[in-house]
């Protein structure tokens, strides 16, 4: 059994980390209508290995953020979640009402009253301290009216999911991507349930220890307790790992 993350097969396993990296800045600029070399992507971490993969890549927002980007493969089965950014688009220019009107005074006039914009956040229902790994009952999904559109709000409570505070959140506040970080949801030495299969199929089950500490979609090494061979798997939760076939 083969295990390992891998991407497109066409692409040769030298700098198969550049090129997802540029399908996924093609995708984001088609997606949002931005200029692809003005996607900013953040490093992996350098323990996940590339490894070549027989089907196309997959490449879509798990979440209603745009600044998390899920990249899969059907073959062999795999996952990875990147940080993205993307430039803030321009304010739209508003045209002159009056036509025909350039270098003349333009007679002042009472604007059109705009109603408030309202929009859902994400706040803490209580103190959240730094480093604390986020559940759903932490938080709550509040309107907010008014203010300046910031695209790093966090719109749904899952944005923040399996994820830790980087800083000490206080109640109410609006959280942004920035506040939060994938949490470590295995960590080195920890026994963690493997699965390997699909429930479509066969679906095997094992207690195994993790050799490295890993984030949600990172690949890890583990080792058989009773085998004593070393295997690797993609985290998929707390103290969850799934098998790479």
């Amino acid at each position: 059994m083969a295990w390992g993350v891998g991407f497109a097969q066409t692409t040769p396993p030298i700098g198969s980390q550049a090129s997802m990296f540029n399908q996924v800045k093609s995708w984001m600029a088609e997606t949002h209508k931005v200029n692809a070399a003005e996607v900013t992507i953040a490093p992996l971490d350098p323990r996940v290995q590339i490894q070549a993969c027989s089907k196309s890549l997959t490449v879509d927002h798990p979440f209603s953020s745009k600044d998390t980007v899920r990249v899969r493969c059907v073959d062999p089965v795999w996952q990875l979640y990147l940080q993205v950014s993307m430039p803030m688009p321009p304010p739209p220019v508003q045209a002159n009402a009056q036509a025909g009107n350039q270098g003349k005074p333009v007679t002042s006039s009472a604007s059109p009253a705009v109603a408030p914009v309202s929009k859902t956040v994400v706040v803490p229902k209580k103190l959240i301290q730094r480093g604390t790994v986020i559940e759903a009952d932490m938080l709550e999904e509040v309107s907010q009216t008014g203010g300046q559109a910031d695209n790093s709000l966090l719109q749904s409570i899952k944005d923040a999911l399996t994820a830790e505070a980087v800083r000490d959140l206080s109640a109410g506040q609006a959280l942004r991507s920035s506040d939060v970080r994938r949490a470590i949801l295995v960590k080195q030495g920890q026994l963690v349930t493997m699965t390997v299969g699909d429930k479509s199929g066969f679906l095997i089950t094992v207690r195994v220890e993790a050799l490295q500490d890993g984030r949600m979609g990172e690949q890890v090494r583990l080792k058989n307790t009773e085998s004593g061979r070393q295997i690797s798997g993609v985290v998929t939760g707390p103290s969850m790992v799934k098998g790479l076939q």
